[in-house]
């Protein structure tokens, strides 16, 4: 061990840097996405099935065109989501390898996704329909912003950015 100049013991470790997906698949705020973003599921697949099938009868051809396109968008983009919560929960649970995880995750593509309909087509569809295409897009975004955190592979150093400054500024400060 070393001493430094005060008389206190040093010691100086390199210490691997914490894995963000090992520690996010296990966290509170994970299981609160999934939570959350399988509810969504529900709440959209109940809604289509239910109160939107009736509101959808009552549009206008070109309102209820626009209401069947981004129905079935809102529910391939939730079914993508999905997917990709079931995979990091499997991974969390060990009951799948980090391999056959990201074997999962090539195979579901996450991209950025918009509200593709113009305005006035988007404020004729019923209200229900249009808070759910938010929520699902803002779910959507986070996810993807997730997945990029996991899937970067970023090779860190052996030792981390703030060890090595904390050294040059303590050899700033030593007399030799």
């Amino acid at each position: 061990m070393e001493v430094d100049r005060i008389g206190r013991g040093r010691v100086e470790e390199a210490v691997a840097p914490l894995s963000f997906g090992a520690t996010f698949v296990k966290s509170e705020s994970f299981k609160t996405l999934f939570r959350d973003g399988m509810a969504l599921v529900e709440t959209t697949a109940c809604y289509l099935d239910g109160d939107g099938r009736a509101e959808s009868n009552r549009l206008s051809r070109k309102a209820a065109l626009a209401y069947a396109s981004e129905s079935m968008r809102l529910t391939t983009r939730l079914m993508q989501v999905a997917s990709w919560l079931l995979v990091q929960r499997a991974l969390a649970e060990g009951e799948i390898t980090p391999a056959q995880a990201r074997r999962e995750r090539d195979r579901v593509k996450l991209a950025p996704q918009e509200r593709p309909l113009p305005d006035d087509q988007f404020e004729e569809m019923p209200e229900a329909i249009r808070t759910l295409i938010a929520q699902s897009l803002r779910l959507h975004a986070r996810v993807v912003h997730l997945d990029r955190l996991l899937g970067e592979g970023i090779s860190t150093p052996a030792r981390s950015p703030v060890s090595q400054q904390q050294r040059l500024l303590r050899s700033m400060f030593e007399i030799e």
